[in-house]
């Protein structure tokens, strides 16, 4: 299969498509794999109808090749894959590392490089496949642009700042690699922000009335600058992974209802979970000088209302409507990153 540099390519669009019944799947067990959090493994944590784990994507014009792990490790063999993002962006790190894992024997080669455990707010986590010689890192930038201080005088309210055109300081941790796969968005939202005293700043300069969304469009295009002219694209394979659709519902968006199977696909459907970020995302892709491929995941995680963590978490008294079980969704992101190489 033919893939091109963009998201959409006369050969395939790996995103317009299904998820259909393949009795093959899950592709591993979270149970068997260390690096898979506990607050991700619904089955561990209770869940009862396991249906959810059989679902494969399926592009409605072609096939994704069947994921081959041998194949995939020495695809690999000396490389350097690093996912930097939110907890959405962690969630595919554990993914990939539980999929490779599934083609080692001997799981003690497979380790975190500074025996660290998996935490929530640790910035860095690499996991070493020593008998393949390659990473898999994962760098914890929610807004992958930086946070900076708040300027003499501002109102009270102010307590942090982003500055939407420097990109996060340990960005320079991040170029030279094989693979590079990015993510932003659940972050740049009024409870994360403004509520917690959290605004826009450019050039020094508070930038109080400006909008979520076009602060957002401000850091993706510092992003992209930052991608044009400090990374090695004839090296590095560079991919941005659009919003992933939640599905929170209720008059105030704090009520989570999995459902047993995925949503049947309607236009409607559609249109209610498509995301202005990923709009976004693949304007400011579109519009780059160098290769960059934007994962356009949007569509198919809006319909498995049946895949998110919900109350089988190691927290069941917090329902979570927007991550993923694991095994799950972000394996299908996974398998379609393993088709681009």
């Amino acid at each position: 299969m033919s893939i091109g540099s963009k998201d959409l390519n006369s050969v395939c669009d790996l995103y317009d498509g299904s998820w259909v019944l393949d009795e093959r799947y899950p592709l591993y067990n979270a149970s068997q794999c260390p690096f898979a959090e506990n607050s991700f493994n619904c089955l561990a944590n209770g869940r009862k109808d396991n249906g959810y784990l059989k679902w494969r994507w399926k592009p409605n014009n072609c096939e994704i090749s069947r994921f081959d792990v041998g194949v995939v490790l020495e695809k690999l063999r000396g490389k350097r894959v690093v996912f930097v993002g939110d907890s959405l962006s962690r969630t595919q790190w554990e993914s990939m590392i539980c999929l490779l894992m599934n083609g080692v024997e001997d799981k003690t080669s497979v380790y975190e490089v500074n025996g660290n455990k998996i935490s929530k707010k640790i910035r860095y986590l690499g996991v070493r496949f020593s008998l393949f010689n390659f990473t898999v890192e994962f760098y914890r930038s929610v807004f992958l642009v930086q946070i900076g201080s708040v300027p003499r005088h501002s109102p009270k309210r102010v307590r942090s700042t982003i500055k939407l055109d420097e990109l996060d300081k340990i960005s320079s941790k991040w170029i030279d690699s094989d693979v590079l796969v990015f993510n932003t968005g659940h972050w740049w939202n009024r409870a994360k922000l403004f509520e917690m005293g959290c605004y826009f700043k450019v050039n020094g300069r508070l930038k109080l009335g400006m909008s979520t969304m076009a602060a957002y469009t401000t850091a993706l295009n510092t992003w992209a600058s930052w991608v044009e002219n400090m990374v090695d694209t004839e090296k590095t394979r560079v991919f941005f992974r659009t919003f992933e659709g939640s599905h929170w519902s209720g008059p105030n968006g704090h009520t989570c209802n999995v459902t047993e199977n995925p949503l049947v696909q309607s236009k409607s459907e559609y249109s209610e979970y498509r995301s202005q970020f990923s709009d976004i995302i693949r304007e400011v892709v579109n519009n780059m000088s160098v290769p960059v491929t934007a994962m356009h995941v949007t569509p198919m995680g809006s319909l498995r209302s049946d895949a998110h963590v919900g109350t089988w978490s190691d927290n069941p008294t917090v329902p979570d409507c927007s991550h993923w079980c694991l095994p799950g969704v972000p394996d299908a992101w996974n398998e379609i990153l393993f088709s681009y190489m």
